[in-house]
């Protein structure tokens, strides 16, 4: 069998960590599986150099990020693989050029075109342990570009996904998929399992248990998804095409604080003015959520719409050079936002889940700015300083159906 073992940043924290994290793959191994480990960079490794690199400038060079960035996974790749050989098992550490891991050239949000395959075959045909680099990927310029954050969850799918893995096992500091943050609501329920588009939703609702673009992928590819914990030998969270949970209303719920708002003023009023603005921002890389647009008074259009925290600055400052596409307009900013979301799929058939929702959040007096919805989820725009006491009320509004 071939298995994929994907472990983060907090998960070889240190060395102590990262020889816990070895003797787990290297049990996996001497059970006859061939074994290909992704890591992050070592704990809050990644946070310190985007750090430094803002003591220099407020918007560095993105592709310059990029090469700064990659150097994290680097370093605990070649630990990883030291550590392995010391405890006597032949391992080899492979950063993204060496793979080689091709990817589009958008740097800080790079998607993986293909990956060659031979080198880490020929590694594993040798009876190593092959210890890869999350996170990364090179160009056609032959530039190091970073896929996002998250990343390496993508790149430990992309590889089961390319190698034909029997599971691709994603492991973190808790033990599985929750209804919830279960650090912000106590009585949060472990899942055993989910399916791809309920973890799609969580994952871009900011739960950081996975990479959203990596559950597109592990569907996309059919790839057995595990979510498990690097601390104990509990059984994780599987995640699957179909579970037997679907009649449930919900299967969570999600808060998101990594957002801001931009509210766009003086628009013409014209079928190409929405398009203009939506097209600028997706040709710089830029996706944008919850959306809405009204007619003003003055016959000119407002669109208000949530977008990445740290995609804020360089999108307004976008759209205030780009005068003669977007015409006259003013432009403001909000980040003390964020977003509360319930996602399961009962929320398309059952009229109940919108109502149970907000009533929540009324009795807990907590207002909602925006609103959307898709067949699987409902998400509000609320204050960030709310959002916590926001899924610990909504939470608990369904909880009694769980039990």
């Amino acid at each position: 069998m071939l298995a994929v073992m994907k472990f983060g940043g907090s998960s070889v924290a240190d060395l102590e960590k990262i020889r816990n994290v070895a003797e787990r793959c290297i049990k996996k191994w001497k059970e006859g599986n061939q074994v290909i480990v992704v890591l992050s960079a070592m704990g809050k490794t990644t946070d310190g150099l985007i750090g430094q690199a803002h003591q220099i400038a407020d918007m560095p060079s993105r592709r310059e990020m990029d090469m700064l960035l990659s150097t994290g996974e680097q370093v605990s790749v070649s630990l990883m693989a030291m550590t392995m050989l010391k405890m006597g098992v032949p391992a080899i550490s492979l950063n993204a050029w060496q793979v080689a891991m091709h990817t589009t050239s958008a740097y800080q949000n790079a998607k993986l075109k293909r990956i060659d395959t031979e080198r880490i075959q020929k590694e594993l045909d040798s009876n190593k342990i092959v210890v890869v680099t999350g996170f990364q990927g090179i160009n056609k310029y032959d530039d190091v570009t970073t896929l996002g954050r998250g990343g390496s969850d993508t790149t430990a799918v992309a590889l089961a996904a390319a190698m034909n893995a029997d599971v691709c096992e994603i492991y973190t500091d808790v033990d599985g998929v929750y209804s919830a943050d279960p650090r912000i609501v106590p009585n949060a329920r472990k899942m055993d399992e989910v399916t791809y588009e309920e973890m799609l939703e969580f994952a871009s609702l900011g739960a950081k248990v996975l990479h959203n673009r990596c559950v597109e992928m592990a569907r996309r590819y059919n790839v057995k998804l595990v979510v498990k914990s690097s601390m104990s030998e509990e059984e994780g969270t599987v995640v699957k095409e179909s579970t037997k949970m679907e009649k449930m209303l919900i299967s969570g719920v999600a808060t998101d604080k990594n957002i801001a708002k931009i509210t766009v003023a003086g628009m013409k009023d014209d079928p190409e003015s929405t398009f203009r603005l939506l097209n600028l921002l997706a040709k710089h890389g830029m996706n944008i959520d919850v959306m809405i647009q009204s007619l003003e008074k003055d016959g000119t259009k407002t669109l208000t719409f949530t977008i990445a925290r740290p995609d804020m600055l360089m999108a307004a400052e976008l759209l205030k050079q780009h005068g003669d596409v977007l015409g006259r307009v003013d432009i403001s900013c909000e980040e003390d936002v964020a977003k509360v979301s319930v996602v399961g799929a009962g929320v398309s058939s059952n009229p109940g889940v919108a109502a149970k929702m907000f009533e929540a959040l009324s009795d807990a007096g907590i207002n909602t700015d925006m609103i959307t919805t898709s067949e699987i989820r409902i998400t509000a725009v609320i204050a960030e300083d709310e959002a916590e006491a926001a899924m610990r009320v909504v939470h608990d509004r369904f909880a009694a159906e769980w039990e």
